[in-house]
């Protein structure tokens, strides 16, 4: 491999090693725990589980949690902020009455010219 390479690929590494040890653990979703018992080990005393004390994810409280935990990016928001302003829809093709200035699109052409044809040229 070329050096060039080699110092990307060593930087890569790095990086991604980097950003393990760096992650943030408030980042991590809450959760009750996994069930477990207040154990402590004979020789240091020290309890032998992470989350001492801690309950069972089950029942309707958890599932409820679960089925709502992507809610706030996920769900259908069908009320346009946009549309506060309408006061009333004038039907396809017609700019509705709203609140504030109306605005007036006037058409691109307001006459039209007509030229005949020369068939000599």
């Amino acid at each position: 491999m070329k050096p060039f390479w080699m110092m990307v690929l060593v930087a890569l590494v790095f990086g991604f090693v980097a950003s393990l040890a760096f992650a943030n653990p408030e980042m991590i979703p809450k959760h009750p725990g996994y069930p477990s018992k207040k154990d402590v080990s004979p020789v240091t005393g020290q309890p032998l589980t992470n989350d001492p004390g801690q309950t069972n994810a089950v029942g309707a409280k958890a599932l409820k949690e679960a089925a709502g935990f992507d809610d706030a990016r996920s769900v259908q928001q069908l009320a346009d902020p946009n549309n506060q302003r309408i006061l009333k829809q004038e039907g396809a093709g017609i700019l509705p009455k709203v609140q504030g200035p109306q605005i007036k699109i006037e058409p691109p052409v307001k006459e039209a010219t007509k030229v005949t044809a020369s068939p000599d040229r």
